[in-house]
């Protein structure tokens, strides 16, 4: 058995009355005291027993684009190796749906999410009740009612043509939460005569799409509305291609076993791709609860897609709660995104893990580099994490000695997260291949990530002090935006004047913003600013022998705009002529 599976997740139980897409059900306040304080913990990972590439399973949600495709921007999908996206229209006008005589808005939102979905690389999952009009609100009739399927059999006929229209593929998720009564509020035989009518039609008209259900907010079971939900499709031959339910919360790995059982009870061909297509509760959508899922997922072999808790013009925005918007509109990401990017920079071969009662963790190991996300967000304490058969990664140990680089990614209340904190960057000798990192989880809602390099100096993080001016170069007003200006000011060590000097040639402040020419310009007096890290050319910086620093991509010297040495004097690039209002000393 399953280490974690009976893991209890009894922090905070604190589900205000949200509606979660999918959900969209009024969860009932619970409460408990804080999270539990844990004797030490231990997980451990063996590097020497490697199985397939990392494909990234978790990293989908519901919802979280804006209502016209258009946003957020591609670097917040792309960086997180985004998967998948499950959507239809949902709360776009109130009533609204084939029901209410508004289905064109709602179609109008599916398909622009579709394609930009499919632009990016990732799978859509279209959720037919949503355009139909059940999101939760009270609606006047279900497919069916009286016998009289004539509508139905109408809104499958336009829906079938607008899809083939897109020509673009889709998972058919056929009716979200059947088994309650907010999205379906009928008897249990007429669900299922209309799962059975919706299958054959769509499996007529798209033979190679496939059929994602039940989406039950349920998990699986051995008795109840599972069970005669799996002894209905089985006898009638409509057994969808991906089976789904909801884990609101779960475990994903005690779920899996459960639904390998009950299908093979049944004789019904599996494995078969599970979809755990709502993951998260809302309570549960921090960094330490995040990694924690993506762990069991991938243990799992399930797919994943969080749960979006957001309501009105939100749930069409932020990517599900993983991004805020400050005050002038621009996307920030939370802690939780920084899991995802870390997860979506794994590559290679996973690596095999054993969890603890309370922590999990997903490694990987790829040439030059190995990878682990911990998290687990139910209690705190110290994390040993035993680190084995290190002989077998490629290129990371070199003279018995590796580097290891610790990060923790905070909650921080569910606020904007600028980047990781660096936590440690040391070189360890080996012992019989291995070592072990100890993680100090003090904040429940955190996780730790360790990167694992063949050994070399740590990045440097200092301040770079003016040589004209004797004043350190400064983030005007310690500003965490994008497009925030650098200057000069009185050296004050605090974390607007430090500046990490990284490998890739950037030079990062406040973790995850790097120095950035505005624009990519290379015009003298263009403003040096701060923007979020993204690899592009205008962020690479290269520190001189002189003392002075040169814009990669412009070719020009990091300069204070004309010589000056006062406070908030300006920070720019301009030719590169000698002058101390361009060299730079570490402080």
């Amino acid at each position: 058995m399953d280490v974690l599976g009976s893991r209890r997740r009894g922090r905070r139980r604190r589900l205000a009355a949200l509606l979660s897409i999918g959900a969209l059900v009024a969860a009932s306040v619970l409460s408990s005291a804080g999270p539990a304080q844990a004797a030490d913990e231990s997980i451990s990972v063996n590097f020497s027993v490697a199985g397939g590439s990392p494909t990234h399973r978790a990293s989908g949600w519901i919802y979280g684009m804006t209502e016209n495709g258009s946003g957020p921007p591609d670097r917040f999908f792309t960086d997180v190796k985004f998967r998948y996206m499950r959507a239809g229209g949902a709360q776009l006008d109130s009533p609204g749906g084939w029901v209410s005589g508004r289905y064109d808005r709602r179609w109008n939102a599916t398909r622009a999410q579709l394609l930009r979905t499919r632009a990016l690389g990732g799978e859509f999952v279209l959720l037919v009740h949503d355009l139909w009009g059940a999101d939760g609100y009270p609606i006047s009739r279900f497919p069916g009612d009286n016998g009289d399927w004539t509508d139905y059999d109408a809104f499958l006929t336009r829906l079938i043509d607008d899809v083939r229209a897109t020509g673009a593929p889709v998972e058919w998720d056929l009716w979200n939460e059947p088994n309650i009564t907010l999205f379906w509020n009928r008897p249990q035989s007429q669900y299922f005569a209309m799962w059975k009518r919706a299958y054959q039609r769509i499996r007529a008209a798209f033979p190679t799409h496939l059929i994602v259900g039940p989406s039950c907010a349920c998990v699986p079971a051995t008795s109840g509305w599972w069970t005669q939900y799996l002894d209905y499709v089985k006898a009638g031959d409509v057994v969808p291609d991906i089976v789904s339910w909801h884990s609101l919360p779960g475990d994903p790995v005690a779920n899996a076993a459960t639904a390998d059982t009950t299908l093979g009870s049944r004789a019904i061909p599996h494995p078969r791709p599970y979809q755990i297509n709502e993951y998260g509760a809302s309570n549960e959508q921090n960094p330490g609860d995040g990694s924690w899922y993506i762990a069991r997922l991938e243990r799992a072999g399930a797919d994943g897609l969080r749960a979006n808790w957001a309501g009105g013009a939100n749930l069409h925005n932020d990517l599900a709660n993983l991004l805020v918007r400050d005050s002038s509109g621009q996307y920030q990401p939370r802690g939780e995104w920084w899991v995802y990017r870390f997860y979506g920079s794994q590559t290679g071969q996973i690596a095999s893990s054993t969890p603890s009662r309370s922590y999990d963790a997903f490694a990987t190991k790829a040439d030059g580099n190995a990878k682990i996300l911990v998290g687990g967000g139910s209690t705190t304490g110290n994390i040993a994490v035993d680190l084995q058969r290190l002989d077998t990664t490629s290129g990371v140990v070199q003279n018995n000695q590796v580097r290891v680089v610790v990060e923790r990614i905070p909650y921080n209340g569910g606020g904007a997260v600028s980047g990781p904190v660096t936590v440690q960057d040391s070189n360890v000798t080996l012992s019989g291949n291995g070592t072990t990192v100890n993680l100090s989880h003090l904040n429940a809602d955190d996780a730790f990530t360790i990167t694992l390099l063949p050994p070399g100096p740590p990045a440097a993080t200092q301040a770079l002090q003016g040589v004209g001016s004797g004043r350190c170069l400064d983030v005007s007003g310690a500003s965490q935006a994008n497009g925030a200006q650098t200057q000069i000011w009185d050296c004050n060590g605090q974390p607007n004047q430090q500046w990490t000097s990284t490998s890739a040639g950037e030079l990062r402040v406040y973790g995850g913003k790097c120095l950035d020419v505005n624009g990519g310009g290379t015009a003298d007096g263009t403003a040096v600013i701060i923007w979020d890290c993204n690899g592009q050319n205008n962020q690479k910086w290269r520190t001189n022998s002189d003392g002075t620093i040169t814009a990669v991509a412009a070719g020009k010297c990091l300069d204070v705009s004309g010589a000056g040495t006062a406070n908030g004097t300006k920070a720019q690039i301009w030719t590169c002529n000698g002058g101390t209002n361009q060299k730079w000393t570490h402080g």
